[in-house]
């Protein structure tokens, strides 16, 4: 068995209006693009999406979305990013209800994979979008979820950690945050990270190890849709 990991997929299959291909070549057809490479990936295999899902405003928008994300092969596990509006996180047990044994949502949750966990939460980066003040509470309220996280995969008995941010785990310049130093302090073995588009956005945090964490950028478009195995 093995991991793979994948962002930003901004599938609109309901909403065409939001084609993506208006930021470079490499959007263009990638929905076929993907459907290729992730042949690679095995029925017993696991396959991290990392937010920005699709551009549906709901849940009934997203349906088509899901549907394409499901129909991918290896078991689907789905983090939360900033522009997944169908997602309330106060409702992600009604979702892991609904699409039991078909797709895994994880928020205030783990998901065991061997002797593995995944934890995570959609975290949050600066980028002058709001208010500082604004920014704070947002980065308290996904620490604090993220830190639930961790904590009911260690009540369950997991040691080791994989852990998954939407955004970046650092703002632009930062060389620590809440989230480096929680993935420190649990001893996460790996972050993987999503939502960085663009090549001018592709260093604005870590990648390779630091402090003993190792982290990944899995943007789609900077990975061409080609999913990384990670473990």
């Amino acid at each position: 068995m093995a991991v793979y990991a994948i962002g930003d997929l901004h599938l609109c299959f309901s909403r065409p209006e939001k084609d993506m291909t208006v930021f470079g070549h490499v959007w263009k057809n990638r929905e076929k693009r993907l459907l290729k490479n992730v042949r690679k990936v095995g029925p017993e295999d696991v396959l991290l999406l990392l937010g920005d899902h699709s551009w549906g405003r709901n849940l009934a928008e997203c349906r088509t979305d899901l549907e394409y994300i499901e129909n991918l092969p290896g078991k689907k596990v789905l983090l939360r990013g900033n522009h997944d509006r169908f997602w309330d996180a106060k409702k992600t047990d009604r979702l892991n209800r609904e699409y039991a044994g078909r797709l895994f949502f994880l928020q205030n949750n783990f998901y065991p994979y061997q002797d593995y966990a995944f934890v995570g939460t959609k975290g949050i980066a600066f980028e002058n979008l709001c208010e500082y003040e604004q920014f704070e509470k947002l980065r308290d309220r996904e620490e604090q979820r993220l830190l639930e996280s961790f904590q009911a995969a260690q009540t369950a008995g997991f040691r080791k950690f994989i852990m998954l941010l939407h955004f970046p785990p650092t703002s632009i310049g930062e060389q620590e945050s809440v989230f480096t130093k929680i993935a420190e302090d649990y001893g996460a073995e790996q972050v993987i990270y999503a939502h960085c588009h663009g090549i001018d956005r592709y260093n604005d945090s870590f990648q390779g190890e630091v402090r003993k964490v190792f982290y990944r950028l899995a943007s789609g478009d900077y990975l061409k849709f080609k999913p990384v195995r990670i473990l």
